[in-house]
């Protein structure tokens, strides 16, 4: 029955977001320097908004009503909230680790935001899905750019350097 692999999808990306949530908060945790900081509490931030959205849509899918309004959906760009030249230089190896996971998980969020998109058969569903999936690709997009900078600079701390 199709409403309940839409349950199970979303169930999934509610787990998913959750993952995101704690480790960029874990990440915020552990960082000493200010703008990585607030760079993680901001990522935490938009995967609790995305939280909210999907528990909507699963509540909306499993009473059969199928209503989420796109207007709650609309997000403002992100503003420049932190010096990407800045953010992670200090903390070094923590840092590097953090960016090379947060591209794994936002490049598996953002493939398994396609699929749900192309598999369901709820429209409004598909527009959230399609939604995430660009955000998601907007995040892997900033991250791999800053990944190969802070892995640069990390390799030059230790001593040496592979270019």
């Amino acid at each position: 029955m199709p409403i309940t692999n839409d349950l199970e999808v979303i169930k999934q990306a509610i787990v998913n977001e959750l993952e995101g949530y704690n480790f960029y908060m874990l990440a915020a945790e552990k960082e000493s320097n200010p703008e990585s900081k607030e760079a993680y509490i901001h990522f935490a931030k938009e995967e609790e908004k995305h939280l909210t959205w999907l528990k909507k849509l699963y509540k909306s899918v499993s009473e059969d009503t199928v209503i989420l309004n796109p207007s709650e959906m609309e997000e403002v760009p992100s503003p420049h909230i932190f010096n990407w030249n800045t953010a992670g230089t200090e903390s070094g190896s923590l840092a590097v680790s953090v960016f090379g996971i947060a591209i794994q998980m936002e490049r598996s969020a953002s493939d398994f935001y396609k699929k749900a998109a192309a598999d369901t058969q709820i429209d409004a569903a598909k527009n959230l899905y399609l939604t995430l999936a660009k955000w998601e690709e907007d995040h892997l997009a900033s991250f791999e750019k800053h990944y190969d900078d802070l892995k640069e600079e990390w390799w030059q701390q230790q001593g040496f350097s592979p270019s």
